[in-house]
């Protein structure tokens, strides 16, 4: 498995807007519908990528954590399903139920998303804050496949209470590593 690492957004970037098919609910779902007035998180993941499955209980912990505090979250599968798939909408749909994602799981068929983001590897997190500009971006935690660290979640867990509490982000921002995106 190859260990690609995120771009690293630089902060302060606006959130680049979208509009992508959700593969749980099956409509057109866009940024601003989806978004929060508090923090918003978008993570590029997919349905095969060990680091992505590695994490995956870690995500929806998270995400079930801060949903009631006001914090969306979105998931986006970028890769290309002509090679890859098991990472298809109908694949998704089942994956998202599966695991239990709280979130929406959208499909960037065009990957036109994903390279607006400068998303490189799933699993690539990013947090934007009330007024969508990029206040995060990085790893989940330190936790890799057969790194035997735990999945806690940490850095994002430290970063989302910074901006609900209205403070910056404390550095460091260590960049997430995982899969490559599987471009076309």
């Amino acid at each position: 498995m190859a260990r690609t690492p995120s771009n690293m957004l630089p902060l302060g970037t606006k959130a680049p807007s979208f509009e992508l098919y959700d593969a749980v609910n099956q409509k057109a779902q866009n940024l601003q519908e989806l978004s929060s007035n508090k923090a918003t998180v978008i993570m590029f993941i997919c349905n095969h990528c060990p680091f992505v499955k590695h994490v995956d209980e870690g995500i929806v912990a998270l995400a079930k954590d801060y949903l009631p505090k006001g914090v969306a979250f979105m998931a986006i599968s970028s890769n290309d399903v002509v090679n890859y798939p098991q990472d298809g909408p109908e694949l998704m749909k089942e994956e998202a139920e599966k695991v239990g994602y709280p979130f929406p799981y959208l499909y960037d068929e065009s990957q036109e998303v994903a390279k607006a983001y400068q998303a490189a590897c799933t699993p690539d997190f990013y947090i934007f804050d009330a007024d969508m500009k990029c206040a995060y971006r990085g790893q989940l935690d330190d936790a890799r496949p057969g790194n035997d660290k735990p999945v806690t979640g940490k850095d994002m867990r430290k970063a989302l209470d910074e901006i609900l509490q209205g403070k910056l982000v404390s550095a460091p921002q260590l960049p997430s590593m995982g899969c490559n995106i599987k471009w076309k």
